[in-house]
């Protein structure tokens, strides 16, 4: 989107399907951008990073219904990303543009919120709108939208893992509440098991849904550990 252009936004486009959820055109059912075009890049990018900002304060929303747990968008993209990189180590390929690919894959969340499974059965998302305004004037657009479109896409080995570690992220979270005593938690880790595609992904998987999400910090110090602490 050219930094001198601004959305029109008079009309919504007909029907409410995958593609037309996330890939409208910039002026469907949004609301229009005004010219950014006095703003200099340097400007731009710190508007951009603000917004990154806004990540920290925009909830994942499906936990309203799970009944237990909550977290951010960015703390959900935080780890996902680190999971990226581990499976793209596992599968030999680009670690660090998976990881990017799942830093980007929900910041136009910043504007859009995270709409969950129920919402989307009513409700649009222009999410590609959302991110060429984003990066409307701040000269990144070359750069990570292109990230944005491979990871929405999903067709590139990276993108595949990158929806994997979302997938996964989830499930390690699914499997702290499980842990915890939520009993419909066990119900979300089947569905969200059944949308990991790689084979990397489902091993890994495997392992997270047999775990307990203690056992890295409870079981690492000997167990007189726990009576004495540092006392000697």
């Amino acid at each position: 989107m050219k930094d001198t252009e601004s959305a029109s936004c008079d009309a919504r486009p007909e029907g409410s399907d995958e593609t037309a959820r996330k890939q409208g055109s910039p002026g469907d059912g949004c609301a229009p951008v005004r010219n950014l075009s006095g703003r200099s890049p340097l400007m731009r990018v710190t508007d951009f990073l603000f917004e990154a900002g806004m990540l920290r304060k925009t909830p994942r929303s499906g936990y309203q219904f799970l009944g237990s747990g909550k977290e951010s968008v960015a703390e959900h993209s935080f780890r996902a990303a680190f999971i990226g990189y581990v499976l793209a180590h596992m599968a030999g390929v680009d670690p660090e543009h998976t990881a990017m690919l799942c830093l980007i894959h929900d910041f136009h969340e910043a504007r859009t919120g995270d709409f969950n499974y129920v919402n989307s059965m009513y409700n649009v998302s222009r999410q590609r709108p959302a991110m060429e305004h984003a990066l409307q004037g701040t000269g990144l657009a070359d750069a990570l939208l292109p990230l944005w479109d491979e990871q929405d896409a999903g067709h590139t080995r990276e993108a595949q893992l990158a929806g994997d570690a979302d997938q996964l992220d989830l499930l390690l979270n699914l499997v702290e509440e499980r842990n915890l005593g939520n009993p419909y938690a066990a119900r979300w880790l089947e569905a969200a098991t059944m949308r990991v595609v790689t084979e990397q992904g489902k091993e890994l998987a495997r392992q997270i849904l047999e775990a307990d999400h203690t056992d890295w910090w409870f079981k690492g110090p000997d167990a007189d550990w726990w009576v004495h602490k540092n006392k000697k």
